[in-house]
């Protein structure tokens, strides 16, 4: 699980441009003469405000600040920045990362670095029906590079350290926790990645697609506790349509062998807490509308459902399925480099819900 959550938050995924003389083009990009002066005049310092609201982790709130750079002209934007946040539940979390694209999009680079402590309040734990109360300690390294080897497609080395310690808060929610294995442990894994990339633009994409396979083989000869291999499998899709408008569609899956507990796969949408259900594999499916209401600001619109199983759970059990829904309110920060900041509510199954202010599109 915590493998599934460092590598999504610190890669997430995010045709090309009509003529124009489309006007709905020109809303959306800000291309007026005086905007498109603004954008290029403007800082490449970013301050984001973070505030994220759910059951089982209380309110939290912080700020990410981040620094934009071009390399060259025919790479995407990078970004490098820090983050803090702390919730009511005395739950805190810091990290660094970098984003980076150069030698024409020829070479790209990811690197993140995180240490937190996390209290969690769970009213039914695993789906066992029993209110366990956590704290989880992480540190964690991940970096992440890729070379074009041909046209779109991009291939490279990734390596992943964690050391990640979970414990009750009370006598029966420790009790508990060691019976069911889910202790927390050291590792460290190495594994390869294959992607293609044909998105138009990797912060805020309007058409083109996102696939990724990945692996990584955690190894008690690396220094880790267990020896166990993980596999993901994301694949994305954007389509213009309406003139404004953009439905995003994404496939994802994580499955794993021989894993403990603490290296299962979880839930990964909107409306949910990583880490309160947990299964050997996971795979889930999600549509989201991206609409423009007027010049910077628009909206979006989502739903999905993701299928715990493995440990003869069945993938189609309806027991197993977590639906989620939701929408929110985006507003394009940097027009240039078209990064914007989202407010959304999510709702999942039973109790599970979210509000969330981030930076950038889910996927």
């Amino acid at each position: 699980m915590l493998s599934a959550l460092i590598i999504v938050s610190l890669s997430a995924a995010y045709g090309r441009q009509a003529e124009d003389s489309d006007p709905a083009e020109q809303a959306r990009n800000q291309t007026s003469n005086g905007e498109d002066a603004a954008a290029k005049d403007a800082s490449p310092w970013l301050f984001v405000p973070i505030f994220s609201n759910a059951p089982k982790m209380g309110t939290s709130l912080g700020a990410m600040g981040a620094y934009l750079h071009r390399f060259d002209d025919g790479s995407p934007t990078s970004t490098f920045g820090v983050m803090g946040t702390y919730s009511n539940t005395e739950s805190l979390a810091i990290a660094a990362f970098s984003r980076m694209y150069f030698d024409q999009d020829k070479q790209r680079l990811l690197f993140g670095a995180m240490q937190g402590e996390v209290n969690n309040e769970y009213s039914d734990f695993l789906g066992t029906g029993y209110e366990v109360k956590t704290t989880d300690e992480i540190y964690a390294i991940f970096s992440r590079y890729l070379y074009g080897i041909k046209d779109d497609w991009y291939l490279g080395p990734q390596v992943l350290s964690t050391n990640y310690a979970i414990s009750g808060n009370d006598y029966f929610s420790q009790g508990f926790l060691e019976r069911i294995g889910l202790t927390g442990f050291n590792s460290n894994g190495v594994g390869m990645v294959l992607e293609r990339d044909t998105r138009n633009d990797q912060n805020s994409p309007e058409s083109g697609s996102w696939l990724n396979f990945n692996n990584v083989a955690y190894r008690k000869g690396l220094g880790g506790d267990y020896s166990f291999d993980a596999y993901a499998v994301t694949a994305a899709m954007f389509f213009r349509h309406a003139k404004s408008n953009i439905l995003a569609a994404r496939i994802d899956g994580r499955w794993t062998h021989d894993a403990p507990a603490g290296g299962y796969s979880t839930v990964r949408l909107r409306g949910y807490t990583m880490g309160q259900y947990l299964a050997p594999h996971a795979t889930l499916i999600e549509l989201e509308e991206r609409y423009v209401i007027k010049n910077r600001l628009g909206g979006t619109l989502f739903a999905g459902v993701a299928s715990l199983y493995g440990d003869d759970l069945g993938p189609f059990d309806q027991d197993n399925l977590y639906p989620s829904i939701g929408a929110g309110i985006t507003y394009v920060l940097k027009v240039e480099d078209k990064m914007i900041a989202r407010f959304e509510a999510a709702k999942g199954e039973g109790e599970n819900y979210g509000f969330y202010l981030k930076l950038g599109y889910e996927f």
